[in-house]
């Protein structure tokens, strides 16, 4: 007779019961944002940064087209024949995608592993081609086989196009200058949140060279677990620029993943690029896609401050005596506000919530201010 697994304490069966009807909850939200007219950007937005992300691929596919403003109906047409002849970047790309092999799921047939390859190819030679201002760049495939994987050849074309054009175009130039440029933020961040290991840092001159490959990968080169990654790419499809340099400047801390997002999205608030960029350079920055996202102040400038949001954060502060130490001589004015609109809001509790719905009232065209 075979043994039956014993049920488990009533408190774990409890807190999985909570923890399904959570997912239930925001599923629920999720599709009643995708189902507004028009649909609510806003809303996604908050729901791909707060804990758990976007939970599942088939949500993936619907949500990540709107966090992009990719219309799904004029999608890029298949590639023809021609596409490889004579392209400058194949041999780069083939050598690069052959070696890709752990970037698909474990136990894959050899037959779809190097169907999905061919794929992989074919997408990123179209969008170079579609937009020759571009340069293919080593990693660029561990990006570009994330969005293959979740939605399909077509629709990651589309997805991947708008994405080289915006978050990723300042990796895309013919050199490395913006990049180094948005290495230079690391530093600062860290400074601003661990003096101590900031300084031992610059001692062991260690630079910023270590993070390339999380920041031009968006970690998917060195994340092991495919959830970890989409999770991170739900987050930052839909938040700044550079978000990515932000949440590596929190990974030292060895946290576990959403609460390595929930102090990244704290760090952008607090410290935002626009603060730091004396720090982060010399050089101008206007050709860089961060200068281009405004650090949200197009919408929080139309914000007004929210008692409630004001005390709720001070309580977190004194929680934190070093956070209070830091912030002490910086102005607060809009970081309440630039919270609420970003969507920050998983440790805030309703009030927060409360203070979201009434700044997306008061900027209403936020939504298409996000991408030129």
């Amino acid at each position: 007779m075979a043994l039956r697994r014993p049920p488990p304490p009533p408190h774990q069966d409890n807190g999985r019961r909570d923890c399904d009807s959570k997912k239930k909850r925001k599923e629920a939200d999720i599709y009643q944002a995708l189902s507004s007219e028009p649909v609510d950007v806003a809303a996604l937005r908050r729901m791909a940064i707060s804990e758990g992300g976007l939970l599942m691929d088939e949500i993936r596919c619907r949500v990540w087209p709107k966090l992009l403003n990719v219309n799904t109906e004029d999608l890029p047409p298949p590639p023809g024949e021609e596409l490889r002849e004579d392209n400058k970047d194949y041999q780069q790309v083939l050598l690069d995608v052959r070696r890709s092999l752990r970037r698909f799921p474990p136990g894959m047939p050899d037959e779809q592993r190097e169907g999905l390859q061919e794929e992989l190819i074919d997408s990123i030679l179209q969008v170079l081609q579609r937009n020759p201002q571009l340069h293919y760049y080593q990693g660029y495939h561990d990006i570009v086989v994330t969005f293959l994987l979740v939605v399909g050849e077509r629709l990651a074309t589309a997805l991947v196009e708008k994405l080289s054009t915006h978050h990723l175009r300042d990796f895309m130039d013919p050199t490395m200058d913006n990049t180094k440029h948005i290495l230079n933020y690391l530093m600062p961040i860290i400074d601003q949140v661990n003096p101590e290991l900031h300084d031992f840092m610059q001692r062991a001159e260690v630079g910023t060279i270590f993070a390339l490959s999380w920041l031009i990968t968006w970690f998917g080169h060195v994340l092991s677990d495919f959830r970890h990654v989409v999770r991170l790419y739900d987050f930052f499809l839909a938040c700044h620029p550079l978000m990515p340099i932000y949440f590596a400047a929190v990974i030292p801390q060895d946290l576990p993943y959403e609460t390595l997002i929930s102090r990244a999205g704290d760090l952008f608030v607090q410290f935002p690029p626009s603060e730091l960029a004396r720090e982060a350079a010399q050089q101008q920055a206007e050709r860089t896609a961060a200068s281009t996202f405004k650090d949200f102040e197009l919408a929080s400038a139309q914000q007004r401050p929210d008692t409630v949001l004001r005390q709720r954060f001070r309580e977190r502060l004194r929680a934190e005596e070093r956070a209070k130490l830091l912030l002490a001589t910086k102005p607060r004015t809009n970081r309440f506000v630039k919270l609420a609109v970003m969507g920050l809001t998983v440790a805030l509790g309703a009030a927060a919530l409360a203070v979201v719905k009434s700044a997306l009232e008061w900027a209403p065209k936020f939504e298409l201010q996000i991408f030129p």
